[in-house]
């Protein structure tokens, strides 16, 4: 048994050295939609944990939150038939950079008296990730 183990430790070792990730290319187009889609990938695994209240396909019903399709950009509180909270509502302007930003690390901080229940997303790096990819979805 350890003998097995012992044969196939190379083979294990020579399967973590292949990946479907992309090459590097001189060629800066190249090298920018690669750096484009992985920020796509990175941040879209990111908004797995938010799938459980919040959609980003066009056209989709919102849930326990808002579509957030084409959320970047779009003022406050405006996705027709979802039901805000009234601070939410009183909050007005619109989804920049910044008020994403500061609404995503803490929810219930940046506009006390709203129903999102998340907790937040701490840590900046993935928050600015997030924010690139639900500027994407349009």
């Amino acid at each position: 048994m350890i003998r097995a183990a012992f044969l196939a430790a190379p083979l294990l070792l020579a399967a973590c050295g292949s990946s479907d990730a992309p090459t590097e290319s001189t060629d800066s187009a190249s090298s920018g939609q690669a750096q484009t889609e992985a920020v796509a990938l990175t941040g879209e695994q990111i908004f797995k944990r938010c799938v459980a209240c919040h959609k980003v396909e066009k056209g989709a019903a919102s849930g326990l939150g808002p579509n957030l399709h084409g959320v970047a950009g779009r003022a406050v509180a405006s996705v027709e038939g979802f039901n805000f909270s009234p601070a939410l509502k009183a909050k007005g302007g619109v989804w920049d950079d910044a008020n994403l930003d500061g609404y995503i690390e803490n929810p219930r901080t940046f506009v006390p008296g709203n129903k999102m229940s998340f907790a937040g997303i701490k840590d900046a790096g993935e928050r600015k990730l997030l924010i690139e990819y639900l500027k994407e979805q349009k």
